[in-house]
């Protein structure tokens, strides 16, 4: 501990070495949940913790602010959890190997969490704090937001005061968010059968790619792996004979995979040097924008295995080629916003089915509906089951906005120049909240954080500064 000690403000990061050294991946809540609770005990708060692990802490108005609307800060407890081949972190029991280098902190070989990390940790520092003026505080510490807002769609907002919410989970410290999109999750489910078949076992494997999040990068140009695959195993039939035992890729939905392996049994001894050949031809294509993309196909033997059905491997690789994967709509209203667009987050293989696992995105409910019934309109033809889930409304934007305009005044208070006021393709909790509470006032910002859901997230030490300092000020303003 102690490795963030020198670091100012000295409290703000003091708590997010803390959190950083307490397991919290999506799912894996508890231990985090126990940690706010005790928190607001020793602090003497008073508190609440739901069934979902959602957290909400009260603190009173400072004198002078009796009379003041209370402010809801918000961010949410759980991280994405993604490690380097060589890193031996176990993410249910580990904390996190954090460090700094410059104006950054990182973790070696993970994912460093600060999405969404450094928000609880702002929080936690005004939250202790006796000198920092502000109205009545509601901190809403939510769980489970990284696979799909769950956390926030259980909360039960009956209780909430608050009708102005900042929330701190944006990344860029010059915008200011005041609209997000809505998204689902989407699953097919492409039933197979398997033989038992003779051959060379291959496995091929695509590794070294960007990766990122799915909303923010999704237009960036970064390469989905499990696509990438499914374009060599398509080449791959024109060459030889083989048979398909599995094909994996990804983790989370709303991650750009950075990674996918295919496991085969070939019937040419010359299709390593094919297959190898033809995509030192794609490395060639892609170079600009996945420099570190790695390919190998290695042979494993001879081999009796159950393989998937020939058939049902043609059909497998026409789904994954087919599928809409991507932007499918930019906006008309607001200049450079990816208005809808899809990622194919997951591919997984199980004994009787492949499952394909969307992540789907807009920020117009309408939109969201159409290609929901676009993706069961290709599974009805490819065959497949389909289940949609995880369900999360847009943030709709609020053009006469008293928040908005106090953040403003104080951000160019601070900088000298406005922030960039903007509309993302991400999802945010802000969507479920104003959805939930009528009239709510809300905002989301946060401090500079570079390639969050991968293992090269950092965050920067001076903008985390620079942003609670706004913050405080805006706090300070709201009477």
């Amino acid at each position: 501990m102690e490795k963030l000690a020198n670091l100012e403000p000295q409290k703000v990061f003091e708590y997010f070495e803390e959190i950083c050294s307490i397991p919290h991946g999506s799912g894996n809540m508890d231990a985090i949940s126990s940690y706010c609770m005790d928190f607001a005990a020793k602090h003497s708060l008073e508190a609440v913790r739901d069934e979902a692990n959602n957290v909400v802490i009260y603190k009173k108005a400072t004198n002078g602010y009796e009379n003041a609307d209370t402010v809801i800060l918000q961010g949410h407890l759980d991280m994405v959890c993604q490690k380097t081949e060589d890193c031996n972190i176990d993410f249910v029991k580990d904390g996190l190997d954090i460090y700094t280098d410059g104006d950054f902190i990182k973790a070696r070989g993970t994912t460093l969490g600060a999405d969404n990390g450094i928000a609880v940790a702002m929080i936690m520092a005004i939250l202790a704090s006796e000198d920092i003026e502000h109205p009545a505080i509601e901190a809403v510490f939510t769980t489970d937001e990284e696979i799909g807002l769950i956390g926030a769609g259980k909360l039960s907002t009956e209780s909430l005061k608050g009708r102005k919410m900042i929330n701190i989970d944006s990344e860029d410290p010059l915008v200011l968010t005041v609209s997000c999109a809505g998204g689902s999750d989407f699953e097919m489910n492409i039933p197979i059968k398997r033989t038992e078949v003779n051959g060379e076992q291959v496995t091929l494997s695509v590794r070294g790619l960007k990766g990122g999040h799915s909303g923010v990068e999704i237009n960036s140009g970064r390469v989905n792996a499990n696509l990438l695959m499914a374009r060599i195993l398509n080449y791959a039939k024109g060459i030889c004979d083989f048979d398909i035992i599995s094909i994996d890729g990804g983790d989370k939905g709303n991650a750009i995979p950075l990674g996918s392996t295919a496991k085969l049994v070939v019937h040419d001894d010359k299709f390593i040097i094919k297959i190898n050949e033809y995509v030192n031809v794609i490395k060639e294509e892609i170079s600009h924008r996945e420099s570190g993309f790695v390919f190998d196909a290695v042979s494993n033997g001879a081999t009796s295995v159950q393989a998937i059905e020939n058939s049902l491997r043609d059909k497998l690789i026409f789904a994954l080629l087919c599928a809409p994967n991507g932007v499918v709509e930019m906006s008309s209203e607001i200049e450079g916003l990816v208005e809808t667009s899809l990622n194919l987050g997951i591919l997984k293989t199980d004994q009787d089915k492949v499952i394909m696992h969307f992540a789907l995105r807009s920020n117009k409910s309408s939109a969201l509906k159409f290609l929901e019934d676009k993706l069961m309109t290709f599974s009805s033809c490819v065959g497949c089951s389909v289940r949609t889930f995880g369900h999360y409304p847009p943030w709709e934007y609020k053009d006469d906005s008293p928040l908005q305009r106090l953040y403003i005044s104080e951000y160019e208070k601070k900088f000298g120049s406005k922030p960039l006021v903007k509309a993302i393709h991400a999802g945010l909790e802000c969507g479920v909240f104003s959805s939930g509470i009528p009239g709510l006032d809300c905002i989301s910002i946060g401090p500079r954080m570079h390639d969050i859901h991968t293992t090269a997230e950092r965050l920067s030490i001076s903008s985390t500064a620079e942003i609670y300092e706004v913050i405080l000020n805006v706090l300070k303003n709201c009477r």
